[in-house]
């Protein structure tokens, strides 16, 4: 079985050479064929430079292009490899190699894409907000996919050539785009529990508090673009809501007091009906296209 290991990186000469050491020593005492391949994402440093005197085969990105193009050519050089296994880790020594022989034989045995799970185990040394925003991921996802995941936005995974296929156009949320789009092909998904190893902190983002706001927003994209129906039905149900209780007080006021209690009450009330079913029936047709 031919496996191809793809990391990428970003002005990680600290660590780069460490990592691919380390995945060297796991894989020469396994049974299987492998390469590793590095995707420097346009370092300034001597990421690509180490990389190659540690024997890995290095394509760059003339500049830096970010997670989701650097993934997606990630895959495209893959391919190229004609690999029977992917998988996928990061530069920064986060995730143990020696995981990854496991991740292989999970493949073996008829999975599509394993996904090394940082929180199965319940270990997790990332701040307070990342954990809350990574268990959010994980129930959203869950909810859309109906399997029950704990680690959705973990780079440390495993795949063969057909998940590496599926097409993504997501930024952030490639990793989540990932999961979806296999599941909608009703290809297997597992994970193998890890210990992530702490590293240097995040340079996506400036502080917790912008990844939190990031983390909700794609939470937000997800529904919105995968499960419409859910996304604007909810809204829709509580303009709805909101409406008829208006109504009910205008309806009690009147039997009451005679006064409906105000022309803007009124109006509210029946902008609120009207609004809720509108935003409902865009629900409904944005679930039929996304079916077509």
């Amino acid at each position: 079985m031919k496996v191809v290991i793809s990391i990428p990186a970003y002005n990680e000469e600290r660590t780069i050479g460490k990592v691919i050491d380390e995945i060297n020593r796991v894989m020469k005492n396994s049974k299987y064929r492998y390469s590793i391949l590095v995707l420097n994402d346009g370092s300034r440093d001597m990421t690509a430079t180490i990389a190659k005197k540690h024997g890995a085969k290095v394509v760059s990105n003339k500049r830096n292009m970010g997670l989701a193009e650097t993934f997606n050519r990630e895959m495209e050089e893959c391919l190229k490899l004609n690999p029977d296994v992917i998988v996928h880790t990061d530069a920064d020594g986060q995730y143990p190699a020696t995981y990854i022989p496991g991740m292989i034989e999970m493949i073996e045995h008829g999975n599509d894409l394993v996904l090394g799970s940082r929180f199965r185990k319940g270990i997790y040394n990332g701040s307070f907000t990342k954990k809350l925003g990574n268990i959010a991921f994980a129930f959203v996802l869950s909810q859309l996919l109906n399997k029950k995941l704990s680690d959705t936005t973990t780079g440390f995974r495993a795949f063969t050539p057909e998940i590496a296929k599926l097409p993504l156009i997501n930024d952030f949320t490639y990793t989540q785009e990932q999961l979806i789009r296999a599941s909608r092909l009703k290809m297997r998904i597992a994970e193998l529990p890890i210990n992530a190893r702490t590293t240097r902190e995040s340079r996506l983002f400036k502080s917790t508090g912008s990844y939190a706001v990031k983390a909700w927003v794609n939470i937000l994209r997800i529904y919105r673009d995968y499960a419409p129906l859910k996304f604007f039905g909810a809204f829709g149900i509580f303009l709805f809501i909101v409406g008829l209780l208006l109504g009910l007080l205008v309806i009690y006021n009147i039997l009451t007091t005679g006064s409906a209690g105000g022309i803007p009450r009124v109006i509210l009330s029946a902008l609120s009906l009207i609004t809720g079913i509108q935003i409902w029936f865009f629900g409904l047709l944005a679930d039929m296209i996304k079916k077509k």
